[in-house]
């Protein structure tokens, strides 16, 4: 699936991401909730990342347009990022 142009849920995406967005965004399209929460240190290990590339490759995702919202919620020993399918 080309991360141009993709269909996913509400519609096409003009967005263009990175392997590493596109598993963020996978990574969230399969673990949210209706809301659910998640820190960056907790993404990154699940992907092999550090939480300061969670939270850079995070910003394409909060303003494109997705069939999931990212709202950067908390920082207490890691970013919380808000989810919302």
């Amino acid at each position: 699936m080309s991360a141009t142009a993709r269909q996913h849920g509400s519609g096409t995406t003009q967005t263009t991401l990175t392997d590493k967005q596109r598993a963020i965004l996978e990574y969230l399209r399969e673990h949210a909730d209706s809301q659910t929460y998640f820190k960056s240190r907790l993404i990154g290990e699940e992907l092999d990342m550090s939480a300061k590339e969670v939270g850079t490759n995070m910003k394409p995702l909060q303003e494109g347009e997705f069939d999931i919202d990212v709202e950067k919620w908390g920082y207490s020993s890691s970013t919380t990022w808000m989810v919302t399918a």
